[in-house]
């Protein structure tokens, strides 16, 4: 009967691989090295197709999650790891675009780790670490419109003004920053919950 209950498990597991919202997180990972190559060679628009692409994927992963009823374990633990390692490049390669955005990157950069932080010490206390949230998603689109305006703006028209990849990019971390606060706000109430549970089973 062990045996059965955990080969199921093995099975399940291995189906939850290759879901509908899965694999478009795994075409958000594989986008991130063309974008990068692109961006890096001057390549703007077509960095910009990638990086809007990787956008798409990103809204359509957790709808279909939802609509197919499709929630797994795995998809919660890949799908912000996609998001942090594709933030964090297009960071980078905006950084070596426009050097002024360095401040305001640098806070992305520390809301991400913040984040990243938060998450490691609630799987510490074997926690499972929140699904994404719609301010989360929200924060994610608000940063790939603004990375493909800047650039849009300069492979089309060929124009390039300072003043506004300062101010898309300001929004983005406000927007980022209030993610983070209501992500924060989640981490402590799981942990004060986790805290109310080992109470009660211990007696106190």
């Amino acid at each position: 009967m062990k045996m059965d209950k955990e080969n199921k498990m093995i099975i399940k597991q291995k189906s939850d691989l290759w879901t509908v919202p899965n694999l478009l997180t795994y075409l958000r990972f594989v986008l991130v090295v063309p974008f990068v190559v692109l961006f890096l060679n001057e390549k703007y628009l077509a960095s910009a197709i990638c990086i809007g692409l990787s956008g798409i994927s990103d809204c359509l992963d957790g709808f279909f999650a939802r609509r197919l009823n499709q929630v797994t374990q795995l998809g919660k633990l890949l799908d912000p790891i996609a998001d942090k390692i594709t933030l964090i490049s297009v960071m980078l390669c905006m950084a070596f675009y426009a050097p002024n955005v360095i401040p305001i990157l640098v806070i992305l950069i520390a809301k991400d780790v913040a984040m990243l932080i938060g998450g490691v010490s609630l799987l510490k206390r074997k926690i499972t670490p929140p699904a994404a949230e719609w301010f989360g998603k929200l924060a994610t689109i608000v940063f790939y419109f603004a990375v493909c305006v800047i650039v849009f703006l300069k492979a089309v028209i060929n124009y390039e003004n300072l003043l506004i990849d300062d101010i898309l990019l300001s929004i983005t971390a406000v927007v980022m920053l209030y993610a983070l606060y209501r992500y924060a706000k989640i981490y402590k109430l799981l942990i004060k919950n986790d805290k109310a549970k080992k109470s009660k089973k211990s007696g106190y």
